[in-house]
């Protein structure tokens, strides 16, 4: 009877209603039925109930109204269509919301801000929003928050950090079916931005990065009359959108149901939409053409090439037209000796595992990139006014296109021997190499001479010197000669360029090391902020002096640390070396470490998830380095909370390498009589038998993973009523299905699922208890990058329960071990 009642409701008001709405506003009090529309002001956009083709199902949606050929921009009950118009479009609960005949939700907005009087409109820009009455500009709920195909001038295509939101495109179904279909346009936010356009989650176009007038994958967008183009990029939102200031000019970005991006426009004389642009539209566009470090060009044939010192990796293939398997280099890279290969009017490499910097020199970059040996290639971040900012690119590059107009200038790393002019005749060849042996001959007898007078003069200094100069000299040349000789089998010195500071100057700095200036403690020693007299802010690390480990500690630091250059490592300064007084100068860290921040009820709030998640994938990214993109592979073998330091903007920086150890390029695993790191954080074989590995650090991460994420520590937490720590804890979650419950309650509600379970079940992977069932850093930092990646499920972790065996052995009175409980590194006083 009821559902008879509410079909005789639908009916009499589909007759005795009007067509639509004179205002273009619906209040709490009003429905909208099958025959009635809602008009935008200006009457440009027109909300209702339509049928798409000869589909026999209903839908609600927006439309242009004065387009003959009903243009559909958004669609509400896109994956829930009605089997026939009988519905109603209302608000409900401060929700707009879709009922059927039986008052079933088909669609809601599922908003959950408060309103005292709200109200629906539709505004000339095709923004359907829900709105107090009384406040025109505030919205409660907007569809342009939730696009379907279309995008519409001013819309935000792109994410909303702060929130963890993403508005992006999907195709429809079909012609005549707007039901999600297989294709989604995206921007991807990490690293250098960019748009993506997507096959069931498979990359099938890429726009290139914003350079500050398009995006470097479409040379063709300029800005042309009553269109203008933007892109933001900051640490709250990355976002794309257009904007028209001509209010007869329509213009749209869709992606079709065939999976082509369309930019069409209205031309009111033709009647017509006009397509504008579309991509992709040539066998370059297509992504990874030419794989890993090949170059697509449409004008040439074939299209795929390698350039200058780089050979095709599979040439059977490369000769039948197949270029999808890239190049290779035909000449090992050698660090600083290396060049740069200058391309112009490139389409930049896929850019989303890049490091940027917008305020560097061009001549910066180049400087930085051949520094880090990791660095593949570098260019520009912004293009205009001649150019300015970094951008570094540290592991394959993929997808170049070089263009006949437009692009950009890329530089790409080569070694020297393959950057040669090739033009030197023999004979100007020969004239060079016997001036230059003359010339040799004669200064090799002055510099024989010179140095025997300058080592005369400097011993002579030294005698004269204090105790201070004489042992910060000496602390100097201990880290030169102590180099990676000592692990790596290499025969030649370090010369480190590390900025010696004598201890007045760091007395001066810290108000002498007072208490006020005190932000940190350490294993061994205490952190202070301080001042330069220049003006530089910085962090000492003040070694305990009755601490016999800190010596070899400090030596392996600054030998380690100096080398290493990642945005996600903390920078050394410098160092200090006064009699019993050592002393390492960081840069200061503005939210100091992790524990202080993700341990403190006072202070967790400020880690809302979409930061936590930055600083998981930072953290793995700088693990990556270490272990496989650094000249040396570095295990750092006591990754902890307080390890990791938070700059200003929140992102992750690796410290303290005190118990770092460096192996050669063939090396994976080594074992030791000094087991040295954290309780909660050591691997079981590593503490148990002194084995460590990278997957040492690996199990380290996925702690540290844990904690981030639930914002308790992995010692000292213990589940009501159970034996379970944390990891254990997190099992049971994992295996019950309730993974979610794990995440800290000061997260508040914004955060992705998605992602915190991605997260988790990442923990889970590195934390398992055999050493061969983890994942490397590299494919950590796959599976939290990807959407699509295929992860394994994870298997029992390690130390699951919640007393391990260490806690037996630091009470048992042995006489060479030393433990600690708390945040302290364990060390054993063997020697290594």
């Amino acid at each position: 009877m009821k559902g008879f009642t509410i079909f005789f409701v639908f009916t009499f008001l589909s007759f005795f209603s009007c067509s639509a709405f004179a205002a273009d506003t619906l209040s709490a009090s009003q429905s909208l039925v099958n025959g009635q529309t809602i008009l935008s002001s200006s009457q440009i956009f027109v909300f209702g109930f339509f049928t798409p083709g000869n589909s026999g199902k209903w839908y609600v949606g927006i439309w242009y109204k004065d387009i003959p050929d009903r243009t559909v921009v958004w669609v509400a009950n896109r994956d829930s269509p009605l089997a026939n118009s009988s519905a109603i479009v209302k608000i409900s609960n401060q929700n707009i919301v879709l009922l059927d005949p039986g008052e079933n939700v088909i669609w809601s907005s599922n908003q959950t801000n408060n309103a005292s009087n709200p109200v629906i409109q539709l505004l000339d820009t095709g923004n359907l929003v829900l709105r107090e009455e009384s406040e025109s500009d505030h919205y409660l709920w907007q569809s342009f928050d939730y696009p379907t195909d279309t995008l519409l001038p001013d819309m935000k295509l792109g994410w909303d950090l702060n929130a963890g939101f993403q508005r992006y495109l999907s195709s429809w179904g079909s012609i005549n079916d707007p039901g999600t279909g297989d294709f989604a346009f995206k921007i991807d936010y990490h690293g250098f931005p960019e748009a993506f356009l997507l096959n069931k989650n498979m990359k099938k176009y890429r726009s290139g990065p914003w350079n500050g007038e398009r995006f470097s994958g479409v040379p063709e967008m300029q800005p042309v009359d009553h269109i203008s183009f933007d892109f933001i990029a900051n640490q709250d939102e990355v976002y794309y959108s257009f904007h028209i200031s001509s209010r007869s000019l329509y213009s749209r970005l869709i992606v079709s149901p065939s999976g082509v991006l369309e930019r069409r426009t209205w031309i009111p004389d033709n009647r017509v939409w006009n397509l504008f642009w579309f991509a992709p539209k040539d066998q370059c566009d297509y992504y990874r053409e030419c794989g890993p470090y090949g170059i697509c060009d449409s004008n040439a044939s074939p299209v795929c090439k390698c350039m200058r010192g780089f050979e095709p990796s599979n040439p059977q293939a490369w000769n039948m037209r197949d270029g999808s398997g890239g190049c290779v280099r035909k000449t090992d890279l050698q660090c600083m000796e290396d060049k740069f290969l200058h391309l112009a009017k490139m389409k930049l490499p896929e850019s989303t595992g890049t490091f940027v910097d917008r305020s560097m020199s061009l001549k910066d970059c180049e400087l930085l990139c051949l520094r880090n040996c990791s660095c593949k290639a570098y260019a520009n971040s912004n293009i205009t006014n001649g150019g300015s900012g970094c951008v570094i690119w540290v592991g394959e590059l993929l997808d170049m296109r070089q263009y006949a107009e437009g692009g950009q200038d890329l530089f790409v790393r080569l070694a020297a021997a393959d950057i040669g002019n090739g033009g030197h005749v023999r004979a100007v060849i020969i004239g060079i190499a016997v001036g230059t042996g003359i010339l040799l001959l004669a200064l090799s007898g002055f510099f024989i001479w010179r140095r025997k007078k300058l080592l005369n003069a400097c011993k002579q200094s030294t005698e004269q010197k204090g105790p201070l100069e004489r042992s910060q000299d000496f602390m100097l040349n201990d880290v030169v000669v102590s180099s990676k000789r000592d692990y790596s089998g290499e025969n030649r010195t370090d010369e480190l360029e590390l900025p010696l500071f004598d201890f007045v100057t760091l007395v001066m700095a810290t108000d002498n090391f007072s208490a006020e200036n005190k932000i940190g403690q350490g294993g061994f020693g205490s952190v202070y902020k301080g001042k330069l007299v220049e003006g530089q802010n910085i962090a000492v690390k003040r070694l305990s002096k009755n601490s016999g480990q800190g010596a070899d500690e400090f030596k392996n630091e600054v030998r380690l640390i100096a080398r290493l250059q990642h945005r996600n490592l903390v920078r050394l300064v410098g160092c200090c070396s006064d009699m019993d007084e050592k002393m390492l100068i960081y840069e200061y860290m503005e939210n100091r470490s992790l524990d202080s921040a993700l341990f403190n009820k006072g202070r967790s709030s400020s880690l809302n998830w979409q930061r936590r998640f930055n600083i998981i994938c930072g953290i793995a990214r700088g693990l990556v380095y270490l272990h496989q993109d650094s000249r040396f592979r570095i295990i750092h073998r006591d990754l902890k909370a307080s390890n990791i330091l938070l700059d200003e903007e929140w992102n992750p920086k690796i410290s303290d390498f005190g118990m770092a150890r460096l192996f050669g390029g063939d090396e994976t695993e080594a074992n030791t009589r000094r087991v040295v790191g954290t309780y909660g954080y050591m691997s079981p074989e590593y503490a148990m038998d002194g084995i460590f590995s990278m997957k040492s650090d690996v199990f380290s991460f996925g702690v540290l993973v844990l904690e981030i994420i639930s914002g308790k520590k992995n010692r000292g937490f213990y589940h009501p009523n159970t034996e379970l720590n944390l990891l254990g804890h997190a099992w049971k979650l994992w295996k019950e299905g309730n993974g979610v419950e794990l995440l800290d309650t000061s997260v508040g509600m914004s955060y992705s699922s998605f992602e915190v379970l991605r997260c988790l079940q990442v923990g889970l992977l590195c934390v398992q208890e055999r050493a061969e069932d983890r994942p490397t850093m590299s494919s950590v930092v796959l599976m939290l990058s990807s959407e699509t990646a295929t992860m394994p499920q994870p298997r029992t972790p390690g130390f699951c329960l919640g007393r391990s065996p260490f806690e037996t052995d630091s009470s048992s009175g042995k006489q060479d071990e030393s433990f600690s409980v708390n945040q302290v590194t364990v060390t054993r006083l063997d020697a290594r």
